[in-house]
C-alpha cells in the first residue's frame, strides 16, 4: 500500500502532465485555438487575426506542423486548425487530417491573409485567435498552459469551452507538494498498475517515435549521428540517441504522437527514453521501469514548476536531469544518490538557452542526457558532487532546484527578449 502523504496528488499530477500530443505543443495550441474558434464561428472564416506572446512566436517559427505537407510557422498552425482541426481532440487536434484536407490547408493559406500580431499584455504564454466570416466573429484564447482555454465566444457572447472550463488560471494539482525525498518514496511504494495508464502509454508512444527518428530520415539525424560516433554497444550513447531521435522526428513533422511532460513533447521524451534504454540493457522488470520513469517525470516537473512552461531556460536540462535521476533509481540508487545526481547535472548544464523549437533541440537533448549521466557517474566514482556555494549550487537539493528556478524565471527574462529579437531580425 502506498503510504506517501501526497501519493494521490502525485498520481493526479502525472495524469495532468502526461498527455498525448501530435506535433510540437506550441503550434498545436495555436491549431487548437483556431479549431475551437472555427467551430464557434460555424464556417471557414474570411479573415484571421492571431495574437501571440513572444515565447509562442519563438517556439512556433521553425517547426513543421504535422499533416500539413511540410508547412512551418504560426500561419500554418492556424490554417491547419481552421481548415481541418478537430478541437475535441485537444493536443491531438491535427491528428486526423486527411490527405484531401492537407491540400486544402495550402489552398487556404494561398487565398487568405492571416494577420499575426505580438500580444502586448506581458503574458509569457498567450494565444488568441479571432475569426470573421458570414457577418459574424468568433474568438478563442489560451493562456498559461496549452489547453487552458480562458475565452471562447461568438459575436461577443461567451460559449462553453467544451472539454475544458474557461478560467483565468489552469486548474491543476498543487505542484508545491513535490520534493525529491517524497518522489523517491512515492516511486518505491506506488502500485505500478496505477502508473500503467499514464507512464505505460508514455513509454509506448515515445519509444515508437524514437525508433522512427533513428531511421535517419528526420531533421539533422542527431540520434543516428550519436550512435555512428560512439557505437551501438555504448549504453550511455544509446540513451542519448534514443531521446534525441524522438526529437529529430517530432521537430520535423513526424505524424506519430508523443506523451508530453511539463507541456513539452521534447521533455516527455527526454525524461523517459534514456530510462527505457537502461532498463532494456538491464533486462529490468516492467514494474521497476514504470516506477523509474514516473520518478524521472516527477523530478522533471518538480524542477520546471518554479521556472514555468516557457522561458529562456532550455527545458531539456530539467528533463535530462530527470532522466538521470530515473536511471540512478533503476540501478538501485535512492535519495542520496538521486539528490547528488540532480545537483551535479544542474551544475554542469544549467546555462543552456531555449531559442525556440527546431531540429537543433535534438542536439540539446543529447547534451542534457549526457550531462545527467555524467552527474550520476561522478557519484558512482566517489566524487559525490559539487558543493553548496559553488556558483548556483546550494546546500541541499531543494535549495539548488529553487536557485535554478530563480535563475530561469527571473534572471533570464532579458535573455528571452534578446533571443526573440535576434530570431525575428531586430
Amino acid at each position: 500500500m502506498n503510504t506517501v502523504a501526497h501519493a494521490q496528488q502525485y498520481l493526479q499530477i502525472l495524469q495532468e502532465e502526461l498527455l498525448p500530443a501530435m506535433g510540437c505543443t506550441e503550434p498545436i495550441a495555436i491549431a487548437l485555438a483556431a479549431a475551437k474558434a472555427r467551430e464557434a464561428l460555424g464556417e471557414i472564416p474570411d479573415t484571421v487575426q492571431l495574437e501571440v506572446s513572444g515565447n509562442i512566436i519563438k517556439n512556433v517559427k521553425s517547426v513543421i506542423v504535422p499533416n500539413t505537407g511540410g508547412l512551418k510557422g504560426l500561419e500554418a498552425a492556424a490554417a491547419a486548425g481552421i481548415v481541418a482541426g478537430r478541437g475535441e481532440l485537444m493536443l491531438e487536434v491535427v491528428s486526423r487530417i486527411t490527405p484531401e484536407e492537407t491540400s486544402k490547408i495550402a489552398e487556404y493559406l494561398a487565398g487568405h491573409a492571416i494577420c499575426v500580431a505580438p500580444a502586448g499584455n506581458g503574458k509569457i504564454f498567450y494565444i488568441k485567435v479571432t475569426l470573421s466570416g458570414g457577418g459574424h466573429t468568433a474568438a478563442c484564447e489560451i493562456v498559461d498552459a496549452h489547453t487552458n482555454i480562458t475565452l471562447l465566444e461568438r459575436d461577443g457572447k461567451a460559449l462553453p469551452c467544451g472539454r475544458t472550463t474557461c478560467t483565468t488560471q489552469p486548474v491543476e494539482t498543487d505542484r508545491s507538494v513535490l520534493t525529491v525525498q517524497e518522489i523517491v518514496d512515492f516511486a518505491d511504494t506506488v502500485d505500478p498498475e496505477a502508473l500503467r495508464p499514464t507512464v505505460g502509454r508514455q513509454i509506448a508512444y515515445n519509444t515508437a517515435i524514437s525508433r522512427e527518428g533513428l531511421s535517419g530520415r528526420w531533421g539533422a539525424a542527431v540520434g543516428r549521428t550519436v550512435l555512428n560516433i560512439h557505437g551501438e554497444d555504448d549504453l550511455a550513447a544509446r540513451a542519448c540517441a534514443a531521446a534525441a531521435a524522438g526529437s529529430d522526428a517530432r521537430m520535423s513533422g513526424c505524424e506519430l504522437p508523443v506523451v508530453i511532460v511539463s507541456g513539452s513533447g521534447n521533455q516527455g521524451m527526454t525524461a523517459s527514453l534514456p530510462v527505457v534504454e537502461y532498463a532494456r540493457a538491464m533486462d529490468a522488470p516492467e514494474e521497476l521501469l514504470l516506477r523509474a520513469v514516473a520518478l524521472a517525470d516527477l523530478v522533471t516537473i518538480h524542477q520546471k514548476t518554479p521556472i514555468g512552461r516557457l522561458s529562456a531556460f532550455c527545458g531539456a536540462v530539467s528533463a535530462g536531469c530527470g532522466a538521470a535521476a530515473g536511471i540512478a533509481y533503476l540501478c538501485g540508487g535512492r535519495y542520496d544518490v538521486i539528490a547528488h545526481t540532480i545537483a551535479n547535472t544542474l551544475a554542469i548544464c544549467s546555462g543552456m538557452v531555449c531559442d525556440g523549437a527546431k531540429p537543433s533541440c535534438a542536439a540539446k537533448i543529447a547534451s542534457s542526457v549526457n550531462a545527467g549521466i555524467l552527474g550520476y557517474q561522478m557519484y558512482l566514482n566517489g566524487h559525490h558532487g559539487f558543493s553548496g556555494g559553488e556558483g548556483i549550487i546550494k546546500e541541499g537539493v531543494e535549495s539548488t532546484i529553487d536557485s535554478v528556478g530563480r535563475l530561469a524565471r527571473e534572471g533570464m527574462r532579458g535573455t528571452d527578449a534578446e533571443i526573440l529579437d535576434i530570431m525575428v531580425g531586430k
